[in-house]
């Protein structure tokens, strides 16, 4: 079974079918929840995401690394990596184990898939050392190491022309990847800095140049992933005129190269951000953008965000009609499930997600008991199934505590509130912060409940981020 579903042509990866087939009817991002979930239930933390299922898929990924080896053998009990398509481990060893030899080997992944994996999804341990390097900007910053550079770009390419290629292109994407993963788990506050070295570096791969157009498309769309990931971190930590900044060059990348995908994230996180900014119109205006951008795409879950979006916008306009025309038609679409055609970065975009961007709609229009619902069903969600996004766990409960101060139940509140505390040593978000100082000033009168007093005390304690 190992050798049959195996396709491909001369000089190309062979697709894995045998794996291609396990994954049935689910979405890559889909099938990579169930991975990581399978992962967790026996200790194992994978950072597995549709990106990562669709190399394997393509053949790109001959062979996981041990980790992975063991939640696949996990969530397929009685197969064997054979018989998931993969390829002997020694035949891909021995050719990584050539490639590595030299003064850089350890500093950058092999020229073989099973060798990249390593870099690509970092156990715990490692992904520790990331975090470390970004909050503490150590010499061997991520920041740098994701693109495999030790110096500034522009001087190297002005003084020695050359042109870039396809090792610099999966760098760009790995620095996207790294970031969206340290996001997830930790929270935008101390991050933000450290991932603008990277941004510089890929667009001065960019006024370099490329040999091949093809190569040429991917940067342009890494570097432009990787602008919109920098201004999200500025987004999410309060830096609402950078974050305007870098949405609006990623969106001139996208249009420069005309990729209509890329437009459509831009969009939407520039609607995001104009909602957040306290200018709904102009929100409501980049959200229809974007789903003119993304009607190309014919993903159902990216017109569902996007409707969203939209919904956001007009509740923040108090058009409650326009607001719930917009959630049902988010709904409708959500309801359609997950595609090939789901771009990677909308991984974060679940049940959880939905209920969550749905409590904010609620909240906007001042239904609290409505919006508190939605809230503590989105933290019930993430929780269950996707527990490490921390971050986002940490941000509906937080929405949650706040919707039932403002409902009249400080219990409640409190209690939710309590459990957002409890994160921040993992979570640093002036988004959450924010909303917590919010829950407290709401919660004030209510100082002689002792549940209140208690949430407020340890809250007047929490260190506040600079």
């Amino acid at each position: 079974m190992a050798s049959s579903p195996m396709t491909s042509s001369a000089g190309s990866p062979r697709s894995n079918l045998a794996f291609r087939r396990l994954r049935g009817q689910l979405s890559p991002g889909e099938f990579a929840a169930a991975v990581r979930r399978a992962g967790l239930e026996i200790g194992e933390r994978v950072a597995c995401d549709a990106r990562y299922i669709g190399r394997v898929e393509a053949g790109e990924i001959r062979c996981p690394n041990y980790a992975y080896e063991r939640v696949f053998l996990h969530l397929f009990p009685g197969r064997t990596l054979a018989d998931l398509g993969f390829a002997p481990r020694e035949s891909v060893r021995g050719r990584g184990a050539r490639a590595r030899t030299g003064p850089s080997a350890g500093h950058r992944a092999g020229p073989y898939p099973h060798d990249q994996l390593n870099a690509e999804h970092p156990s715990t341990e490692e992904s520790d050392v990331l975090r470390r390097a970004f909050m503490t900007g150590s010499t061997a910053t991520v920041a740098v190491a994701s693109l495999g550079l030790t110096g500034p770009l522009k001087s190297e390419a002005a003084a020695a022309p050359r042109r870039v290629g396809e090792s610099e292109a999966d760098a760009v994407e790995e620095a996207v990847r790294r970031i969206r993963l340290l996001d997830d788990r930790h929270g935008a506050d101390g991050l933000y800095r450290r991932a603008s070295a990277p941004l510089r570096n890929a667009f001065a791969l960019l006024d370099a140049g490329t040999a091949r157009r093809a190569t040429s498309e991917r940067l342009h769309a890494g570097a432009g992933e990787l602008a919109i990931s920098v201004g999200w971190l500025a987004h999410d930590s309060g830096r609402f005129d950078d974050a305007r900044s870098h949405y609006a060059e990623a969106l001139a990348t996208a249009r420069m190269a005309g990729d209509a995908s890329l437009e459509a994230h831009a969009f939407c996180n520039m609607s995001f951000l104009a909602r957040d900014a306290g200018r709904p119109r102009e929100a409501v205006r980049a959200a229809q953008a974007a789903q003119r951008s993304a009607r190309e795409r014919g993903s159902m879950r990216l017109l569902s965000l996007l409707a969203l979006r939209e919904a956001g916008a007009y509740a923040l306009l108090g058009d409650r009609s326009g607001c719930e025309q917009a959630l049902a038609r988010a709904q409708a679409l959500f309801s359609r499930g997950g595609t090939d055609a789901d771009p990677e970065w909308m991984s974060f975009y679940n049940e959880a997600e939905l209920e969550g961007l749905e409590a904010q709609c609620w909240s906007a229009l001042g239904q609290w008991g409505r919006a508190a619902r939605h809230a503590q069903r989105a933290a019930h969600v993430a929780t269950t199934q996707t527990p490490h996004f921390t971050r986002n766990i940490a941000l509906y409960t937080a929405e949650a505590a706040d919707d039932l101060a403002r409902a009249g139940r400080p219990d409640e509140a409190a209690a939710a509130g309590g459990r957002v505390l409890d994160l921040l040593d993992e979570v640093q978000s002036s988004r959450i912060q924010s909303i917590l100082a919010t829950t407290a000033r709401v919660l004030l009168p209510h100082r002689r409940n002792p549940a209140v007093a208690s949430f407020l005390d340890q809250h007047a304690n929490v260190p506040r981020q600079a």
